[in-house]
């Protein structure tokens, strides 16, 4: 069963999101909250999955909504009217899971939820169009071999293990992981740890 939580102030919807989730199996709506604050003050157990708004009544900052969240455990599906590409990027950056425009049907959004909710990644089509164009300048260009193995230690492995994984000597994997971590850092984006290489990983597609 998957915890759901929804911050948005439209009331509308919220009601709507209520009466669709009490008809989904596997999904269990344990809170609604017009704000993040609101929702972070009741202090109960964060949620699997939290369908974020970035536009909220009280003003308050989208991206730091999203670290705030995140902060918590949860995993952050937005959901906004918002097409921009440069927002897209600086959400999933800040740790969002997936992002969806407010056009698509319910349906559409509960699938996004279960992916999100497995530690997945879903984004509209539309978006990640615009979203893959803009980023192209961020995003280093990774040898075949740079890329093996940083996929390979970025999903769990030791360093041995992904030089196995990728045939080359451990000593090798880690020139390549190196590079890896000099060509984030030539791009704005440094990548000093696993976790950060991990999250790089995802940023920028490379399982997809």
């Amino acid at each position: 069963m998957i915890a759901v939580s929804v911050v948005d102030d439209d009331r509308m919807l919220l009601d709507g999101l209520t009466a669709w989730f009490s008809g989904v199996p596997d999904i269990r709506l344990a809170g609604t909250a017009r704000t993040v604050t609101e929702l972070l003050s009741r202090g109960h157990a964060p949620a699997d999955v939290v369908i974020l708004d970035l536009l909220l009544a009280d003003r308050s900052d989208p991206i730091g909504n999203v670290r705030r969240i995140v902060a918590t455990g949860s995993r952050v599906l937005v959901v906004s009217v918002i097409t921009s590409p440069s927002m897209g990027s600086q959400v999933v950056r800040a740790g969002a899971g997936g992002y969806l425009t407010k056009d698509h049907d319910l349906s559409v959004l509960t699938s996004a939820v279960r992916e999100v909710a497995t530690r997945g990644s879903t984004h509209s089509p539309e978006l990640a169009l615009c979203w893959l164009s803009d980023r192209a300048a961020d995003r280093p260009v990774l040898s075949p071999q740079e890329r093996a193995v940083l996929l390979a230690y970025a999903s769990g492995m030791t360093l041995s293990a992904a030089a196995r994984s990728a045939g080359v000597q451990p000593g090798t994997a880690k020139n390549y992981l190196d590079r890896v971590k000099e060509k984030y850092r030539r791009a704005g984006r440094p990548a000093y740890t696993k976790l950060d290489l991990a999250t790089r990983v995802r940023e920028d597609g490379w399982l997809r």
